[in-house]
């Protein structure tokens, strides 16, 4: 075991300052990482800007790695101190906060959103008052996708570097028909949890603000952030952002976009972090350091897919893999792609995150899925 001591990270005073402590130590003799290494070396030969990633288990203790660039341009390589976009990962933040809240009395799972919701988003959400809290959180309320509707994608590519507010990107799903009667089925929608950090901001005042505390601060993340100040999302280590539009293989830099796209969305989006404070985000939740040992049972109670099979809990992903369960979440955009899982049979969490766009089908988005595939079962061989 060693202390990585690599300084790039940014200080708390000065966030142009590349001043580096990714807050853990590194087993540079575990057993895999030359395999991962390796892996991760090969896709990034194959076209993929960079690729980072981080893992723990309670046998060989931590190891993280990083391959290719985190700006191509400038020829600046990936490392363990860049931060990452979490694009939907963001969810399972939201859905912590929203347990604390509730396991302080503050919000009640199953009363219905307009209890809490300010009454300008009601008038929104069709069947407002028959959606709960908890079909927000598994995705159970039939709510139409706000990213989705035509409307909203041709202003969002006719102006793509705008910072679009809460109001427009809610106001997308006025007068929409809901995808199906509340509480009768699963159907992802981002809109739900724009929904629940409208309600944190109601209830707590500011719901970035409340996560910062409640979650950054109490499991020490110093090197997470979430709309902490108007220019996070320009910190010197943050990655820059590629999208194979045209599907040449040849990623563009569209940082540009993929910074307002990431800003105009709360609860479902917007937070970027080191590979690192990933782990150690759900490593803390899966010990009991952020909600009681009763509300993570309750997150994983999970609501089934039209296959049958269990698919979501609140803010958590049910994934199996090669007959493994696992859960925690994935994440997609524009100019971003990651995971993060725990395997309770290997008791290993592991991040995995690429700066490509892995929100649209391609040959690229799909060597993205690939990496992650054969990184896992690496991991769990």
């Amino acid at each position: 075991m060693v202390i990585l001591t690599t300084a790039i990270l940014l200080t708390a005073q000065d966030k142009t300052t590349p001043v580096c402590n990714i807050g853990i130590t590194i087993n540079n003799s575990y057993s895999k990482a030359d395999s991962l290494q390796a892996i991760m070396k090969r896709y990034v030969q194959a076209g993929l800007p960079g690729v980072a990633m981080a893992l723990w288990n309670k046998e060989s203790g931590w190891w993280a790695g990083a391959e290719g660039f985190a700006s191509i341009e400038q020829k600046k390589a990936m490392k363990n101190c860049h931060l990452q976009y979490l694009q939907s990962i963001s969810k399972l933040y939201m859905a912590v906060a929203v347990m604390q809240l509730r396991e302080q009395g503050k919000i009640s799972l199953d009363d219905a959103i307009t209890k809490y919701l300010p009454e300008k988003y009601v008038r929104d959400v069709r069947n407002a008052a028959h959606i709960t809290v908890r079909m927000l959180l598994n995705h159970t309320s039939g709510i139409a996708e706000y990213s989705t509707d035509p409307a909203f994608v041709s202003y969002v590519m006719k102006h793509p570097t705008q910072k679009l507010s809460t109001e427009f990107v809610l106001g997308t799903i006025r007068g929409k028909q809901p995808m199906f009667t509340p509480g009768t089925r699963h159907g992802y929608s981002n809109t739900n949890y724009e929904l629940l950090a409208v309600i944190g901001d109601a209830v707590t005042g500011n719901h970035a603000a409340y996560i910062a505390k409640n979650i950054f601060a109490k499991l020490r993340l110093n090197n997470t952030f979430y709309r902490s100040d108007p220019h996070y999302l320009h910190y010197i280590n943050l990655v820059d952002s590629y999208w194979d539009v045209l599907n040449t293989g040849q990623p563009a830099n569209i940082s540009d976009i993929q910074r307002a796209n990431v800003a105009s969305y709360i609860g479902d989006d917007g937070i970027v972090c080191t590979p690192v404070d990933a782990v150690e985000f759900l490593k803390g939740l899966n010990e009991g350091k952020l909600v009681s040992a009763a509300s993570f049972k309750e997150m994983q109670e999970w609501v089934t897919g039209a296959d049958g099979k269990p698919i979501y809990g609140l803010g958590l992903e049910f994934f199996e893999a090669g007959g493994i369960q696992v859960f925690g979440h994935s994440g997609g955009g524009i100019g971003a792609g990651c995971i993060l899982l725990y395997v309770p049979v290997a008791k290993t969490y592991v991040f995995i995150s690429t700066n490509l766009g892995t929100l649209f089908a391609g040959d690229l988005p799909a060597k993205a899925d690939q990496l992650k595939n054969e990184l896992l079962l690496t991991i769990l061989r």
